[in-house]
């Protein structure tokens, strides 16, 4: 790994020359490894700290173009034409995204689109952090992804040329193209990596499950960095005809950039989305000494399961209070410390019940709360790792971004949810809720580097 370059220009940052795997670099055999007994490990090696961010969203394709998006406030949601005739026709898609110019005209063919916006997301995070995957030692580079349905784009397609056209018109790239830990296999070949290689597959909590994989592997020494986040490209027609017989979308087509309304006292559903979130991942020390830009820490991470109900949350809140307090307690940080919320807030009616009352319960009402999800849409398995990217750049920019469409909020929501504009605020200690059907409860916690 070689010196790194600013982000803005100018002289390379003090620090010494090498990287993971050179000679003179701290290697797997040299740093003190926890305890096998008590998983102990020093607070150094604790620390993980995220260098890199890389966003492609419906609000624009790059983190700068998102997270100006998200603070606008205004939904990315419209009349989809892919959509016609079906019971909900709306949804949050990437625009201008070109996979021939954003991925290459070799991954335009051989990609499934929740592949190819990942790799976009990932390409920009690994830019934004400095490190160089022509110079890393690949041997110490991991990468996880979070993703709930894989390939639907391409196995909905291939589905049709088999009944239109018969077998022989089916692509001999469909399983490649659809099978779930391809997004991770072609991370790691776009990015020279073969250190650990993993999918996460919870649901909605599949982005932040994976971010909390990483997160572990940072810890226990496995790996000296980790690209990890989540993609998913579900806006497919039998997917939202899925969601809707499920009755977990808003039916408000006529009015697609009001539909999506999580937190207030009228909302009926989320609108689906797509998109990717990609962070680099390193330990604090590793990051200091080649001379990395620390936006944000990782420092906890909390996973729980209601064993509840297939996709309804137990009212309880049981489940989502565990993974709560999980993550506080390994990040070292108590309720009243947290200045900022970044909510599943999906727009469902109990979704956003439960999540409201567990963090009035546990919280109280000091943390400014936000969902994203009324600009963005729903992006499934990438939700979780979209927010904690929003959630880093929150605390980076002390700035938390407004809810959109909440116009009257839900009397049982008693919390501090912000609207109308963004609000500038220091945000020492963050939390990213995740949650996904199957009762899958996955929590973050961000801190100031």
């Amino acid at each position: 790994m070689t010196p790194r370059e600013p982000r803005h220009g100018g002289a390379p940052a003090a620090g010494p020359a090498h990287g993971p795997g050179t000679p003179g670099a701290t290697t797997a055999t040299t740093r003190p490894t926890p305890d096998l007994l008590t998983g102990a490990a020093s607070p150094e090696r604790d620390t993980v700290v995220v260098t890199g961010v890389g966003l492609v969203t419906a609000a624009g394709i790059g983190a700068a173009a998102t997270w100006a998006g998200v603070c606008r406030g205004e939904s990315a949601a419209a009349t989809d034409p892919a959509l016609a005739g079906l019971p909900v026709d709306i949804s949050c898609t990437v625009p201008g995204f070109s996979p021939r110019q954003h991925v290459g005209r070799r991954s335009a063919l051989t990609q499934d689109r929740f592949t190819q916006l990942s790799v976009a997301a990932a390409r920009e995070a690994v830019a934004d952090s400095g490190l160089d995957p022509e110079t890393w030692d690949g041997a110490r580079v991991g990468v996880v992804v979070g993703c709930g349905l894989g390939g639907v784009t391409t196995w909905e397609a291939q589905h049709r040329r088999l009944l239109d056209d018969g077998p022989k018109a089916v692509s001999a790239l469909l399983i490649p193209m659809l099978v779930p830990n391809m997004v991770a296999g072609h991370l790691a070949m776009d990015l020279r990596a073969t250190g650990p290689n993993l999918v996460t597959a919870t649901a909605c909590a599949s982005g932040a499950t994976a971010l909390g994989t990483a997160l572990q592997l940072l810890r226990d020494g496995s790996c000296d960095v980790v690209v990890a986040g989540g993609g998913e490209a579900g806006v497919t027609p039998l997917m939202v005809t899925g969601f809707a017989q499920m009755g977990a979308l808003s039916r408000r087509c006529a009015e697609p950039a009001a539909a999506s309304r999580p937190f207030d006292r009228d909302r009926d559903g989320f609108v689906i989305g797509e998109g990717s979130g990609m962070l680099v991942l390193e330990r604090a020390a590793d990051a200091r000494a080649w001379g990395a830009t620390a936006r944000a820490r990782l420092a906890g991470y909390g996973a729980s399961a209601d064993a509840h109900h297939l996709t309804a949350p137990d009212p309880r809140g049981t489940g989502v209070l565990q993974a709560l307090r999980t993550a506080l307690a390994r990040a070292d940080v108590v309720p009243d410390e947290v200045d900022h919320v970044n909510a599943h807030g999906t727009a469902t009616p109990l979704n956003d019940a439960v999540e409201a009352a567990v963090v009035r319960k546990f919280l109280g009402t000091g943390a400014a709360v936000t969902s994203t999800k009324g600009v963005l849409g729903h992006t499934l398995g990438a939700a979780g790792a979209i927010e904690a990217a929003l959630t880093v750049l929150a605390v980076q920019h002390a700035t938390v971004p407004p809810t959109a469409n909440l116009h009257h909020q839900d009397p049982d929501v008693d919390l501090d949810v912000v609207t109308g504009a963004p609000r500038e605020r220091t945000v020492e200690v963050a939390v990213s809720n995740s949650f996904g059907f199957g009762g899958q409860n996955a929590v973050l916690v961000v801190t100031r580097a």
